[in-house]
């Protein structure tokens, strides 16, 4: 189940449809998909880009997406830190960020030009479209595994533009579902 956390209030959301409302409020769209239990935990790539393949081009089609691809990290993944690093640090793309949740779970902090920042647990079949220009950053959990579907509109793939803000410093980067608790930097 995701969990929207709003660390700074000691607020933790669970129902999807709170999650949805609020997040559209805010400009990301977030929705459930149905049918990932079906898959075989071993479905290589073009398997799982096959089983979705109606709702990928409907999404191709709406949001002027060019091509899918899927992610699949795991903490013995080589370089895992290193890729991990280009995405954990507050930034912004020229386009949106959509990721369909396949396996796994991971946390977008997102950091709204008006409000508190926010973060959001994605975990299997969740779909997230952060839109191009918000600034955010993404963990994994712990166990370092997730596997998704990403979109892209632009072949190339999302640049990360940092903001050197430091908010990304701010905040705990692990995930705890509903006991998620700030990080508390001491002096």
């Amino acid at each position: 189940m995701a969990t929207l956390t709003f660390p700074q209030e000691g607020r933790v959301v669970e129902d999807p449809q709170e999650i949805s409302r609020f997040l559209a409020g805010v400009g990301i769209w977030y929705g459930k998909f149905a049918g990932t239990d079906s898959l075989p935990e071993d479905a290589g790539d073009q398997e799982i880009l096959d089983a979705y393949q109606g709702p990928i081009q409907q999404l191709m089609r709406e949001g002027g997406y060019v091509t899918a691809d899927v992610i699949n990290v795991k903490s013995t993944t080589p370089g895992v830190e290193a890729m991990l690093a280009r995405f954990n640090k507050e930034h912004w793309h020229d386009e949106d960020e959509v990721r369909f949740i396949v396996d796994g779970r991971g946390l977008f902090h997102i950091h709204p030009t008006e409000g508190p920042t926010f973060s959001l647990e994605v975990v299997k079949g969740d779909m997230i479209r952060v839109p191009r220009g918000t600034h955010h950053w993404f963990d994994l959990c712990a166990d370092k595994t997730i596997r998704a579907i990403r979109l892209f509109q632009d072949k190339s793939g999302w640049t990360p533009h940092y903001t050197e803000s430091g908010e990304d410093t701010k905040f705990q980067p692990l995930c705890f579902g509903p006991s998620y608790i700030p990080f508390q930097r001491t002096l």
